[in-house]
């Protein structure tokens, strides 16, 4: 089941997954802050966040760049956040053939998972992938949707040629699932700076190595251990 999931983001994702080669805007976070803590702005968290919730597909690529790095102004961001329900699922996974009975429970485990946090890329790509096999394509493509917007707004942050201009993250997590999409195997994992640097093996692919923004999980992570 798990490696036709990476087709499946792929096919999720089709030609605009390459977002980086139209161009990208680094977040400015101070200006994001502002908009999402204005009540009268379109972009106000609580709005937006509701509308992610209720599966608005009228959310625009500003609306997911406020959504996603909003979020690590939010309360409940934590750079270390994993999945309350990731043992259940894999045991599920694990199984040689799936069942409804087993759709459904990966359904509602997922969904719950969700509802703590929303940006959870690896947890919406199986939801899409577990609603197309169960025939119910509405849902796949709202959780489709969602998948795609995301990596968009991760995509669009940067080119990760450089630390200066690394993909920013909220999670590790998203830095792996960014490199499982485009098929991509890394060697070795290092801090640069403020920078995840992902290599890979010498002349394997057209670059060496993708680079990562991880200042905020980096602030956030220093919260957390005070």
């Amino acid at each position: 089941m798990i490696k036709k999931l990476i087709l499946f983001a792929v096919l999720v994702l089709g030609t605009k997954a390459a977002a980086q080669d139209q161009g990208f805007k680094i977040p400015d976070y101070k200006t994001i802050e502002k908009e999402i803590q204005d009540k009268k702005s379109t972009f106000y968290y609580p709005q937006l966040i509701e509308r992610l919730v209720k599966n608005d597909t009228l959310l625009t690529h500003d609306d997911f760049n406020h959504l996603y790095f909003g979020y690590v102004f939010q309360p409940k961001y934590n750079a270390f956040w994993k999945s309350p329900n990731e043992k259940k699922l894999n045991e599920i996974y694990g199984k040689e053939k799936l069942e409804n009975k087993d759709y459904d429970e990966i359904i509602k485990l997922i969904n719950n998972s969700l509802s703590e946090f929303p940006f959870d890329l690896r947890q919406l790509n199986l939801l899409a992938y577990t609603y197309h096999l169960k025939g119910d394509e509405v849902n796949s493509k709202i959780a489709s949707f969602k998948f795609h917007n995301i990596m968009n707004a991760i995509l669009s942050s940067g080119d990760g040629k450089q630390c200066e201009t690394g993909f920013h993250v909220l999670l590790v997590e998203h830095e792996y699932v960014l490199l499982n999409v485009f098929e991509l195997e890394s060697k070795s994992q290092s801090l640069v700076d403020h920078c995840d640097y992902l290599s890979f093996e010498k002349g394997k692919y057209q670059v060496d190595g993708i680079y990562f923004n991880i200042e905020k999980m980096l602030e956030n992570e220093s919260k957390v251990l005070r």
